[in-house]
């Protein structure tokens, strides 16, 4: 089982990427936005997910964990294949998508080629649920006087849950979202605040 492929680029297109590790060209379907950070001649590690089936052996890289996350969780759901799940993904980094899910914003999901509000549909209903759930053991931080302010707190606790399923820790998500602050900003703003903290 492939857990990372690392190498040089060399060739792009077409949804596709090949890496060339020791002379084996390795290649990937990927989303746009892992797509868009790699260039032929270039150093790449991409993280990889494998699908097998009687016909064929397909693997897809992601340039980050929050991606590979996100396509697993999407490829679990009926009727969410891999070539919709890496739609979905070229529509929408992690964090818009996780932003999405926990908003109910179907028309966020529906941008993506092929996803139909259906789709869509099942895609916010079963994944907040597995989200919410992931992130339930976290406890997090509050500014001194959000408490007065329940959509802070709410926006928050979205916040939180999307981190997590991008893969962060409980440290580090309650690390990031200290001092934030809730009511001022929207669940996007707060991730990319969180997110902003963490690099620093």
């Amino acid at each position: 089982m492939f857990y990372h492929i690392e190498g040089t680029v060399s060739q792009l297109g077409g949804g596709v990427a090949v890496i060339d590790c020791g002379g084996v060209g390795f290649e990937l379907n990927v989303s746009l936005n892992t797509l868009s950070r790699l260039k032929p001649g270039e150093k790449a590690k991409l993280l990889v997910c494998e699908s097998v089936k009687e016909d064929a052996f397909d693997l897809y890289g992601f340039a980050e964990p929050g991606e590979k996350r996100f396509f697993q969780l999407l490829i679990s759901l009926s009727g969410v294949g891999p070539k919709a799940a890496l739609s979905i993904l070229s529509a929408s980094t992690p964090e818009q998508l996780a932003v999405a899910i926990m908003a109910g914003d179907e028309k966020a999901l529906t941008v993506a080629p092929g996803i139909g509000k259906k789709i869509a549909q099942r895609v916010i209903y079963e994944l907040r649920d597995k989200i919410s759930k992931e992130a339930g053991s976290l406890s997090v931080p509050l500014q001194r006087g959000a408490s007065a302010a329940p959509s802070g707190t709410d926006k928050l606790s979205d916040a939180a849950a999307a981190l997590a399923v991008l893969g962060y820790s409980t440290a580090e998500v309650n690390a990031a979202l200290r001092g934030v602050d809730g009511a001022a900003l929207d669940t996007e703003g707060i991730i990319k605040a969180a997110l902003k903290n963490m690099m620093k």
